[in-house]
């Protein structure tokens, strides 16, 4: 029986003992350095993180079509294993591609820029502010927007200084602080945020929620449970501020709303007056005062009524001893058939 071209190809795989995988023939070299590298650094060779191969990348300089050989070598091993391919992340991508790189560092910038330009205070205002700021500084890291839409809460991590956002895929891109002024406008953004999801949490709705955003007090968070860290950390907000319980943004909603912040069309949220919290719920419901005769023409009424329906119990009867004759008329007649 003739081989097919993959039972050929798998002939020729080269086996790593050390790691236990199949490595294809063409590509035993390029994975032997890899996977020598790591073991020397002390790294994991499979699954590999994106960090992880574009660090290796960094410390073998060489030529383009070299490096993307490389590449194709540690990416078809993974997925032959059933792993996610490293190479095909934006950490890998930026280091590859020198001209890429600067580009999105300076629509890092701009997005930045946007992102703390955008309200904090006011009602709605603040509310979209905060969280449209927080999705243009993940925007700003180079993440795709369907990995910015599935993002939830427990994806986020933040010592205070430095932020660091984990896709599903297991990407993780590091948001640390300005090297000269030591300031991280990032975690300040994800903090503003992540106050209103804990106010939510303890206090579901909008109504107290608008009070904070006009004079903010300070929350105190707790540990998120295993609910809430399932929660979508961006989620869709409607034209009231309302924010629908477990609903993620779209990848298109999240699209739309990084292009329309950097064109400068974003719709502008008007500030809403609020209420004095002291005057809510104080309506007291004016006193009626009733006509003297009101009780007189209800009774009038009700007595008129019962004698017009006094007659009505002995009409259904008559068409319900009807119903019944008919029925009877109608089973002697399937049964003579």
């Amino acid at each position: 029986m003739t081989r097919t071209v993959r039972e050929l190809s798998r002939h020729n795989d080269v086996h790593d003992a050390a790691l236990g995988l199949r490595i294809p023939t063409r590509y035993r070299h390029d994975w032997a350095l890899f996977a020598d590298w790591c073991t020397a650094a002390d790294h994991r060779p499979i699954p590999a993180a994106p960090e992880t191969l574009a660090l290796f990348l960094h410390e073998h300089p060489a030529a383009a079509a070299t490096q993307r050989r490389r590449l194709s070598a540690i990416n078809t091993v993974h997925t032959g294993h059933g792993y996610p391919a490293p190479g095909r992340t934006e950490t890998v991508r930026r280091h590859l591609d020198a001209a890429r790189a600067q580009r999105l560092d300076q629509l890092r910038r701009l997005l930045l820029q946007r992102a703390t330009e955008l309200p904090t205070t006011g009602w709605p205002s603040g509310l979209f502010g905060r969280r449209d700021a927080l999705l243009l500084v993940l925007a700003a890291t180079g993440m795709t927007f369907t990995d910015i839409a599935r993002l939830r809460r427990r994806d986020i991590r933040h010592d205070g200084i430095i932020l660091v956002a984990t896709t599903r895929a297991g990407e993780r891109f590091r948001l640390a602080p300005d090297p000269e002024t030591e300031d991280n406008p990032a975690a300040d953004i994800y903090r503003r945020w992540a106050e209103i999801q804990a106010f939510l949490d303890l206090y579901p709705g909008t109504h107290l929620l608008r009070h904070h955003l006009t004079d903010p007090v300070e929350i105190i968070t707790d540990p998120l449970d295993a609910e809430q860290a399932r929660q979508p950390l961006l989620c869709p907000i409607d034209r009231w501020g309302h924010l629908p319980y477990a609903q993620s943004m779209t990848p298109q909603s999240v699209s739309i709303l990084v292009r329309a912040h950097l064109s400068g069309r974003a719709p502008v949220r008007r500030v809403l007056p609020v209420p004095l919290q002291d005057d809510v719920g104080t309506w007291v419901e004016p006193e009626i005062e009733l006509d003297p005769g009101y009780y007189e023409r209800g009774i009038a009424a009700r007595s008129r009524d019962h004698e017009a329906f006094e007659d009505l119990a002995d009409v259904f009867d008559e068409i319900e001893a009807r119903a019944d004759a008919l029925f009877e008329d109608l089973m002697g007649v399937l049964e003579g058939l």
